[in-house]
């Protein structure tokens, strides 16, 4: 199994619009054929410790079944049409992947 963790962190003037775009944008993976599971986030509201990194805006997190699938991922015509149209609203973006 890999565990690919995607945090982004928005443009502070996106718009609502632009904001719900986004996320719509990110809703489109969880169609990709090779993926088991996708979950999408916001930070949780949980107690507030030194450990902890909640200054991101939205969470991904696809979980494939081996390193193939997550390769496959990321060439999928949804995932490369994700970014392109994407791309535009976001200022960073981190990935975790484990395996």
């Amino acid at each position: 199994m890999l565990v690919h963790t995607v945090f982004f962190w928005l443009k502070p003037e996106l718009t609502p619009a632009q904001r719900a775009e986004f996320r719509r944008g990110v809703e489109t993976l969880t169609q990709i054929k090779a993926v088991d599971k996708v979950y999408i986030g916001k930070p949780a509201a949980t107690e507030k410790r030194p450990v902890i990194d909640d200054s991101y805006d939205v969470g991904l997190t696809v979980i494939c079944k081996d390193t193939a699938a997550e390769k496959a991922y990321q060439v999928d015509p949804l995932h490369l049409a994700f970014v392109a149209n994407c791309k535009q609203f976001w200022t960073r973006v981190q990935i975790y992947d484990a395996d």
